[in-house]
């Protein structure tokens, strides 16, 4: 009997193994997220600039994902495997883009939104999880990331507009 060894769409679709996290991989995956922002808003750029580069990046990673993803289901033989955290880093992304320099109270808050977001799957986020292959992986938490984004942006507008 052979063994089945894990392709580079796995070691993507895992984030190098996090997924294998054994408590709560999604959040792991979501950390993974939190730290890519981390690195990217450390960047001796301009907000905007930073904002650019965490779109692109988000963006990339998203298109990446689905191909890894799909990949993925194939190697664990299920459809949406624990161990895909990529569609958790994604969203978390989105979540956080335009607070790159932000404080760590805005990216816990942050996170444990997205976090929340992921679990409940809002309005169209349930329906998108079931498109075919990686896409459904990938675009129901890029919904999530999209929604905990605009909660951010009016939560931070209507913080300086108090």
């Amino acid at each position: 009997m052979s063994e089945r060894r894990a392709g580079p769409a796995v070691w993507i679709a895992t984030c190098l193994g996090v997924g294998y996290f054994p408590v709560a991989p999604g959040t792991a995956g979501s950390a993974v997220g939190v730290g890519l922002i981390l690195a990217i808003g450390r960047l001796p750029l301009s907000r905007s600039w930073l904002i650019a580069i965490i779109g692109a990046a988000a963006l990339s990673l998203a298109a990446l994902g689905v191909w890894a993803a799909s990949g993925a289901e194939k190697f664990f033989g299920r459809t949406d495997p624990g161990q895909v955290v990529i569609d958790e880093v994604v969203g978390q992304m989105l979540t956080l883009l335009l607070w790159p320099g932000g404080s760590w109270r805005w990216w816990l808050g942050g996170f444990i939104l997205f976090r929340f977001l992921d679990m409940v799957k809002p309005f169209p986020a349930r329906q998108l999880e079931h498109a075919s292959g990686g896409w459904g992986i990938m675009l129901d938490d890029v919904a999530a990331g999209a929604y905990g984004l605009g909660i951010l942006a009016l939560l931070g507008w209507a913080l300086k507009s108090t």
